[in-house]
């Protein structure tokens, strides 16, 4: 560990890995409202953030286990399920008025066709513009869900119409 009068010590956020302070900054420069997407294990998240001096201001939030709401019964960490939080925090922003924000990764590896631009190309298709490339999307087939069964394909229709009628 270092030493000496000269050393300083990181912030704590910054120590254990879960801020990048720079990136941070670049993204609220550009004063349009983030899409934050996070994800774990079995879920994911999508949130529309604001900037405040105090701390973030959450404007819109969309969880993947609200999907249960609308008649999704599989998994809520797969990529339709991904797909479908994107699609309804996107139709909750658009009836708030938000229409572009700037995508905010985290510290997610951006992995083309991971469940993160499968949430980023639901925000797109419910009307959000975010900035992003054609090639790192999910293919949609498996956006539809069509790599796991049958049967979640037809639940990925009923559900998308249900949200589409927001």
């Amino acid at each position: 560990m270092a030493e000496g009068a000269g050393y300083k010590v990181p912030m704590r956020r910054r120590r254990e890995g879960r801020t990048d302070y720079r990136r941070r900054l670049r993204l609220l420069r550009g004063g349009r409202p983030r899409a934050v997407v996070r994800k774990s294990l079995n879920n994911l998240s999508v949130q529309f953030a604001d900037y405040d001096a105090r701390g973030d201001r959450i404007r819109i939030s969309a969880v993947s286990v609200e999907l249960s709401e609308y008649g999704w019964t599989g998994p809520a960490g797969n990529v339709p399920a991904a797909y479908l939080t994107g699609f309804l925090a996107g139709k909750r922003a658009a009836a708030q008025g938000i229409k572009a924000a700037v995508l905010d990764l985290g510290r997610v590896p951006p992995t083309k066709g991971s469940r993160v631009f499968a949430a980023v190309k639901g925000l797109v298709d419910a009307g959000v513009a975010v900035p992003h490339a054609e090639e790192v999307l999910p293919e949609p087939a498996r956006i539809s869900g069509q790599h796991i069964k049958p049967e979640v394909v037809q639940m990925f229709e009923q559900v998308k119409a249900k949200l589409e009628a927001l």
